[in-house]
């Protein structure tokens, strides 16, 4: 014989649950199917599990904000783009304490730039400029000037401008193919531009074939045409190579490429 009442106990706990109760709600109060109101709880969990979770161990300092994912593609608008809730450091205490005593306050403010940046994207998020103005409640001209002192410490912070090769910010592919030509390897490469190692080579390569076409004489549109490249990433692959300063191996490494190349085109229009 089975026993009903144990079953009926435990019926009588889930019904008491913020759950049931949330779902009762939907169902009574907004005429919803069960299978709606389930539906909501589920997508209300997926969205603020996150921050449940998370509030409750927050450290001095830390905020919590929510930004464009790092998946959403450079042409998806940002009321339409996925976001992602990050937990950030504000103020790290001693650390910035430290650096604000030895330094100035735009060191101070390119230090957090920096750190908070580094810390949305290792949550999967990317910060905007706006976002960071917003969050140290100064101008946007202000971080733009931050991020000109990086640069001439080769240090570029991955913003969603950067990181997606957006607007007149300084390119991640500028900075690996930099990086590429002052001998740095891939896998160092795609630690300080914070790309994978797969992207950094395929970068690299696209620069090498396109230095190849403008050292033989071809001009940018037909070089974009042929590495099947946009006419503004080939440009920008002429400036470098326009302004190429490279260690010697580097420097080796391309001139054996033009010659495979130069051989290449030989035995191509060789053949009938």
């Amino acid at each position: 014989m089975i026993n009903n009442t144990n079953l009926a106990h435990w019926s009588r706990l889930q019904a008491k649950s913020l759950d049931a109760q949330f779902t009762n709600e939907m169902v009574t109060g907004l005429n919803c199917s069960p299978f709606e109101a389930e539906a909501i709880v589920e997508k209300v969990h997926e969205i603020y599990t996150p921050l449940l979770e998370t509030s409750q161990g927050l450290k001095p300092g830390q905020i919590q904000v929510t930004v464009i994912d790092a998946s959403v593609a450079p042409n998806i608008p940002l009321v339409k783009a996925k976001q992602r809730l990050v937990t950030l450091t504000l103020h790290a205490g001693v650390e910035d304490i430290e650096a604000r005593k030895i330094g100035s306050v735009p060191a101070l403010r390119q230090k957090r730039l920096c750190r908070m940046c580094q810390e949305a994207f290792q949550q999967g998020g990317l910060l905007t400029l706006e976002d960071l103005a917003n969050l140290f409640n100064c101008g946007v001209r202000t971080l733009v000037n931050d991020l000109a002192a990086l640069r001439k410490k080769n240090i570029v912070p991955p913003l969603r401008s950067t990181t997606k090769d957006m607007g007149r910010a300084i390119t991640h592919r500028r900075l690996i193919i930099t990086l590429w030509l002052q001998g740095f390897e891939y896998s160092e490469i795609a630690r300080k531009a914070c790309h994978n190692v797969d992207s950094v080579a395929n970068y690299v390569d696209k620069f090498k074939r396109c230095a190849a076409l403008f050292a033989s004489g071809f001009d940018v549109h037909a070089v974009a045409l042929m590495v099947k490249l946009s006419t503004p990433l080939a440009q920008e692959f002429q400036q470098i190579h326009a302004q190429i300063q490279g260690v010697p191996h580097r420097l080796r490494e391309l001139e054996e490429f033009f010659k495979k190349n130069r051989v290449r085109n030989l035995k191509q229009r060789s053949q009938p």
